[in-house]
């Protein structure tokens, strides 16, 4: 494998201590007989307390950055033994990362993989294999460990084991009795589904805000007073009338849970998820939700058809329980042309996240459609408060309209970004946005109307302030188009690497041009000029007479980004970046081959470096002793510490005040 490292360690782990090795994952390994040429391997990991292992499963379609999957490697299989299907590995745990928008799988405390093989050659005592795998706390640690499996005696009866110890540490053997590997078809996994509860409480509310929306469209708000009418005149008294109410805002909530049960159930929670992620579902929901757009835009109606609701309705006539539990239902069915399009989009995004986040969606959004129909029917003067109906409801309607659009291009930046198609780069995605929110302040001003809207006599000033919100958000994004980060809508547009000019439109978004650069260097974030190859950044420095910051990085770091983002975007951070140090950055997940020449085997970890990303990583564990990033080192001419190494340091005065104390060192 083409070793990948994702190193992120905060800064109190090493703040006040010297950098050292980080071991957390403690493997062993055994070997069950099956037959006499038929073995099963096993390899268990203990892992210490709030570290996480990957599984090989993890997805990658969250581009560079994405959490990395353990890979196993059999060697000397071909005339010694077969392998029967593929590693199966014991149940994992899922996790949504918001800042790759990706979900990741992962162990926690031990991990147990097994291989079933077929021996070929009857004089095989051995066998060797290896996995690269990434375990991540406030760090994430590339590691690799090689299995040496030695077959039981062949003459051996039943199914004896015989437990190999692959490190200084005694393989437990309660552990190893009770490590269980469900049995499965060849590549299955089994997967636990356990959506963070900070996740579903997310989602729950921006149901709700989504079912309030909904409140406020055309088809739903009308009938609040009508409903509340009905409950009002038909009860025969106000305590009946209030409980028929409460039952009939309960209706609502079971029947959009229902649906998202059925969500659920019919596809699977993983199976959503995994189609969530996939490129052509991607493009499906993108073709989905312009389609919702457009509805709401006023292009068309998406309805049911009449039939359902006139059944309905027939059956609400009878009255009693059942009659309201129809009225609901109607609800459902005459408001889908409103509703519709947000309880799809909600289902979507929902279903992405897997597990029961379509339900906990459809709770969030039914009880905020259901509330008002239960309190205004306990409290029916609060009706006298309520706002008539009027062309604002279409407003609202509209508006939904373009947030619809814009949420649907998000869909189609994944499809893109995934299949590596660069149709969809960051400034197109930008201009596409900017247009959208353009166009939709210039419909709140009234510049603009749709086909289904009033006359504009005048804007209220509700409406003006929307204007002004939405037409702000706008300009904010006007400079994202020139290398602007955009740090509060980060999450959504591709990163500054996939886009047309990662530098900006004119080829240096921070005032940097590429002309005259220093041999070997390279523009980077925020224009600084940055050196990828130590010995080019090395000779640099020695001319210029500065000082020389190490910057231990990855293309898959997460807080690398974080850093270069928040941290290094601070004005007198960049400042000192950009004129009192030489920056190297040295790549540790770099997958390019060094030349034939230029490949040893490491003297400390007696590997063999083949990559630059290997070289990177040997020099920071040779050199500095550790092998977690980000991790920055300023230095002398002579190579020699200017102060203690830092890792990831949110603070910016923190970090400021680490690189002046460096600085201030340097003769």
């Amino acid at each position: 494998m083409k070793k990948i490292v994702l190193f992120l360690l905060s800064f109190m782990a090493f703040a006040n201590t010297y950098a050292q090795m980080v071991n957390p994952v403690k493997w062993s390994s055994r070997v069950a007989k099956i037959s006499d040429t038929e073995y099963t391997l096993v390899m268990e990991g203990k892992i210490d307390n709030g570290w996480h292992l990957y599984s090989q499963y993890t997805p990658q379609d969250g581009g560079v950055g994405a959490p990395l999957p353990a890979e196993f490697n059999f060697t000397e299989a071909k005339g010694n033994y077969e392998l029967i299907g593929k590693v199966i590995e014991s149940p994992y745990k899922k996790q949504y990362n918001d800042v790759f928008e990706v979900n990741e799988y992962f162990f926690e405390k031990k991990v147990t993989f097994t291989q079933k093989i077929k021996v070929i050659n009857p004089n095989l005592t051995t066998i060797k294999a290896t996995i690269d795998y990434q375990v991540c706390k406030e760090a994430c640690i590339n590691g690799d460990f090689a299995f040496r499996f030695t077959l039981p005696n062949t003459a051996t009866a039943a199914v004896p084991e015989t437990t190999v110890k692959t490190d200084s540490v005694p393989a437990d053997s309660s552990e190893v009795a009770k490590a269980t590997v469900v049995p499965q078809a060849d590549g299955a996994v089994s997967k636990t589904n356990k959506e963070p509860e900070k996740g579903l409480w997310t989602i729950f509310f921006l149901a709700f805000l989504g079912g309030f929306a909904a409140l406020l469209t055309p088809c739903v708000f009308p009938m609040i007073p009508m409903t509340v009418s009905f409950f009002t005149k038909q009860s025969k008294t106000p305590a009946q009338g209030k409980r028929n109410a409460i039952f009939y805002g309960i209706s609502i909530i079971a029947i959009y849970v229902l649906l998202g049960s059925l969500v659920t159930g019919i596809f699977g929670a993983e199976a959503l998820n995994e189609l969530s992620t996939d490129v052509w579902f991607n493009l499906f929901f993108f073709i989905l939700l312009v389609i919702f757009a457009a509805s709401f835009l006023g292009a068309f109606e998406i309805m049911l058809p009449n039939s359902w609701a006139n059944k309905v309705d027939r059956q609400a006539d009878k009255g009693g329980v059942v009659g309201i539990l129809f009225m609901a239902l109607a609800l459902a069915i005459v408001s889908f042309s409103c509703t519709g399009p947000i309880v799809g989009t909600l289902l979507v995004e929902s279903a992405s996240k897997g597990g029961i986040a379509p339900i906990v969606g459809m709770l969030g959004f039914s009880s905020a459609l259901a509330l008002p129909f239960m309190l205004f029917a306990m409290f029916p003067g609060w009706m006298h408060s309520l706002p008539k109906s009027g062309g604002w409801l279409n407003t609202v309607k509209v508006s939904l309209g373009f947030l619809e659009l814009a949420l649907a291009f998000k869909f189609l930046s994944n499809a893109d970004l995934v299949l590596q198609l660069h149709l969809l780069e960051r400034e197109v995605f930008l201009a596409i946005w900017i247009a959208i929110f353009g166009v939709w302040g210039l419909y709140l001003l009234g510049k603009i109307t749709t086909p289904h809207d009033s006359p504009v006599t005048h804007i209220s000033v509700g409406r003006l302030s929307l204007a002004l919100l939405v037409l702000a958000f706008t300009v904010y994004m006007i400079p994202g188009l020139f290398g602007a980060p955009l740090k509060l809508i980060s999450a959504f547009p591709p990163p500054q690497t996939y886009s047309e000019s990662p530098t900006g439109f004119f080829g240096a978004s921070a005032g940097t041009s590429k002309e005259g650069l220093p041999d070997g260097a390279k523009i980077g974030e925020h224009g600084i000029i940055t050196f990828t190859d130590y010995a080019k950044g090395f000779a640099y420095a020695k001319q210029v007479n500065k000082p020389i910051m190490l910057d231990f990085t990855g293309f898959a770091c997460v807080n690398c980004r974080k850093m270069e983002i928040n941290v290094w975007s601070d004005e007198k951070v960049l400042s000192v970046l950009k004129n009192e140090v030489v920056l190297i950055s040295l790549y540790v997940d770099d997958k390019r081959k060094l030349p034939a020449n230029e490949q040893y085997v490491s003297k400390t970890t007696g590997k063999k470096v083949v990559t630059i990303g290997n070289k990177w990583t040997d020099f920071i564990i040779t050199r500095y002793k550790t092998n977690t990033q980000p991790y920055y080192v300023l230095t002398d001419l002579q190579e020699q510490k200017l102060n203690e190494p830092i890792g990831y340091t949110p603070d910016i005065a923190e970090y400021l005040a680490w690189l002046k104390e460096g600085i201030s060192k340097f003769k």
